[in-house]
């Protein structure tokens, strides 16, 4: 059946629900007054969101310049416009569709003059504006090491989704760091208002404060505007509510699409509230529950909702399916890190020998550092894969910094190691020094370390020597820990207090795990030998845009998306949850939803990993199994502990620390054969072999103390 459209001038099809179910339709239908739709995962939000807007304007008669349906994402907003306008034509063009950010730009043009702005008004990005703010710091005299300017402008644009200006702001400041952000906010706004210019934090600002100061412009929009939905309500901050609020108090037709239990962004600011309150803030609203499921097995969808029922904080829902009843969740326990990757890659490749194809499987892990392992043996097993979200472990910037530190320590010639850092962290040596450096190297003909003579950069070369007489007495993982401290590198990141900055520090602790393997496994802590195996690994392959690959992702960046097989790996105390969320239950309960999040990602088959043992930060844990698991319940696991195939070495049992050593011992080592002590440091040996000097873990069991030795060998030195 259709029915012509007189004012677009085309004939569109009467909109078809035959193809919902019965919640699905009450969603659809219910276009007065408020509406709460809490929609589970997997339960087909998307269509009912794209459906009512079809019924409204083809059933129902609705202008489409009257709906205005907000989502958080350009993409989100792009593919919701794409599908009503193939839906119902034309017209889905006068429709306002577009992100929250999008919406208050719009508002902001059209009310330009009465917020006091010039026409061509510019926006700041987040580069920009960070530029800005770091300048005011630097002409206020604060140390950005103390107070980073990164911080700074994380506090400020906090303070604006919480809709306090500098004044409000400077209320609740107490602390030094909260002062010194006060006296910057002012200064910054004072910038923004010279070069009528506004940040990304203004486009949901500017709008409140628009309509709390002229109620008729307020007005205007609410007649305009007489039909709202927002996608992802759960994800709302402050600012956004507040702005919804503003707009729908007149009508109160209000749609509000998310689920409490997948509120998972409270770092951004997010309020999961929100949603719970919704039923307070409109009286009488219609709640709607989407709770048949599309996507997984009911065995996937019973250990969710087990998990998620621990929450308090929530509304009640239970998913079910038609799918299905599905195979148990398999749940296997490695000795450690290695063997967790190397089970996941043989699960992997025996799916993939049962004709499963690589976009249909992913790796979940609850942080960034945890994917190293895995990239590791994926790349061994030449099996494609990508990192969403993230760089290729190796080549992220923290980690290449760290490595080119390690390069020029071990070789201060390199020139290219150099060059990287000699600004890492910040430290005022600008391009046009560098320029000046690498001039006079060419002059003198010598390296651009050896032609370094006076300045900021003499203060840099001065710590690359401190490190060097120092490295003498340390281990591997003693030295990584040494650089990141006298370096800066390490203050530079926790100052920033932001959540960039965190995963960035996690990814350098984690390369401790890499040089603590590298010590227990050789015995041995030569920075020679250790930069050469990791050159290997590292160069084996440039990381491309295939199509047919495995992917690894955080939770976090898995969320809306759905993969036949899923691995979620690292399911211990301390990692997921996380140990940050320890002290505090509301935390926990975001922990528990990021884990609900996690479990429904996958439709066919759900694989869950954890090791008994993990080195994490260059440091040994045994961490108990994640509280996630015992609430799953068991009836729904198959565990597979097979201890005979886990052959791995425990490699505690690996170092004695009890050996004792003196100059001039003599030992024979498992690789480079016989040779003598010829220096003793803290927890290393320098032992003179053959094929030249090594520096070697004390007490490793690939080194033992002999008592006789042909006195005619030549070991390599001179008594």
């Amino acid at each position: 059946m259709t029915c012509y459209n007189k004012k677009e001038k085309e004939v569109v099809d009467i909109v078809n629900l035959d193809g919902l179910n019965e919640k699905q339709k009450e969603a659809v239908k219910k276009t007065e007054g408020p509406l709460l739709v809490l929609a589970g995962a997997g339960s087909g939000k998307t269509r009912v969101l794209t459906t009512r807007v079809a019924y409204m304007l083809l059933e129902l008669g609705v202008s489409p310049s009257s709906i205005l349906a907000i989502t958080f994402t350009n993409k989100a907003a792009k593919e919701m416009k794409e599908r009503i306008i193939s839906m119902i034509g034309g017209i889905g063009y006068q429709i306002q569709i577009s992100t929250f950010h999008s919406f208050g730009l719009l508002l902001i043009r059209e009310n330009y003059e009465a917020l006091g702005l010039d026409k061509n008004f510019t926006i700041l990005d987040s580069d920009d504006a960070n530029t800005v703010i770091k300048k005011i710091c630097k002409e206020k005299g604060f140390d950005p090491k103390i107070y980073n300017p990164k911080a700074i402008k994380n506090s400020i644009s906090s303070a604006k989704n919480e809709l306090l200006d500098c004044k409000e702001y400077a209320k609740y400041a107490y602390s030094d760091f909260e002062q010194k952000v006060v006296s910057v906010y002012e200064k910054y706004e004072e910038k923004l208002r010279i070069s009528h210019s506004l940040d990304f934090d203004d486009l949901l600002m500017l709008p409140i404060r628009l309509f709390e100061k002229y109620p008729e412009i307020l007005k205007r929009y609410q007649e305009r505007f007489k039909y709202i939905l927002i996608d992802e309500y759960q994800d709302t901050n402050k600012a956004q509510y507040t702005l919804t609020k503003m707009i729908s108090a007149k009508y109160k037709n209000i749609c509000v699409v998310g689920d409490n239990d997948q509120s998972i962004y409270a770092f951004r600011g997010a309020n999961y509230k929100n949603i719970l309150n919704f039923e307070k803030d409109y009286q009488n609203p219609e709640v709607i529950l989407l709770e048949e499921n599309y996507r997984s097995t009911q065995t996937i969808l019973n250990a969710a909702n087990a998990v998620i029922q621990n929450n308090k904080e929530r509304k009640d829902k239970n998913l079910w399916t038609r799918n299905k009843e599905g195979e148990k969740i398999k749940y296997h326990k490695a000795m450690d890190e290695k063997e967790e990757a190397s089970y996941v890659v043989r699960e992997v490749m025996r799916l993939l020998d049962q004709g499963v194809t690589r976009n249909d499987i992913a790796v979940l892990y609850r942080t960034n550092a945890q994917s190293r392992n895995l990239e590791e043996v994926f790349l061994r097993e030449n099996i494609p894969y990508r990192v969403v979200g993230s760089f290729y472990f190796y080549k992220r910037k923290e980690i290449k910094d760290l490595i080119c530190y390690l390069k020029l320590i071990y070789n201060v010639h390199d020139d290219v190691s150099l060059a990287r850092v000699i600004n890492v962290p910040k430290r005022g040596i600008g391009l046009k020094t560098i320029e000046n450096i690498e001039t006079n190297a060419f002059l003198h003909q010598c390296s651009m370390y050896d032609a370094i003579e006076n300045g900021k950069e003499l203060a840099f070369k001065m710590t690359i020597e401190k490190i060097k007489e120092k490295q003498k007495d340390l281990s591997l993982t003693e030295l990584v820990d040494f650089i990141l401290e006298e370096t800066g590198m390490k203050a530079e990141l926790e100052s920033e207090k932001s959540m960039e900055a965190d995963i960035r520090l996690e990814n350098l602790e984690e390369f401790k795990t890499i040089t603590k393997h590298f010590e227990e496994r050789e015995g041995i802590v030569s920075l020679e030998d250790f930069l050469e195996e990791i050159s290997l690994v590292a160069d084996i392959e440039e990381h491309k845009d295939i199509q047919d690959v495995i992917t690894l992702m955080t939770i976090h960046s898995a969320k809306g998306l759905e993969f036949d097989y899923v691995f979620l790996v690292g399911m211990e105390e301390g990692i997921f949850p996380h140990s940050n969320s320890f002290s505090s239950n509301e935390d926990l309960e975001e922990e528990r939803r990021l884990c609900y999040v996690a479990i429904t990602r996958a439709k066919e088959q759900l694989y869950i990993v954890n090791a008994r043992k993990r080195t994490i930060f260059g440091q040994d844990s045994y961490n108990v199994p994640s509280r996630f698991l015992e609430e799953m319940k068991p009836d729904y696991l198959e565990a597979d502990f097979k201890e005979k195939e886990i052959q791995r070495i425990d490699k505690t049992s690996l170092v004695d620390e009890s050996v004792e050593y003196e100059v001039g011992d003599k030992v024979e080592h498992d690789t480079f054969g016989i040779g003598v002590i010829v220096g003793i440091n803290k927890s290393v040996v320098s032992v003179a072999f053959k094929n030249g000097i090594k520096t070697l873990m004390k007490g490793h069991k690939a080194m033992r103390k002999v008592s006789e030795v042909n006195d005619t060998y030549d070991y390599g030195y001179v008594k």
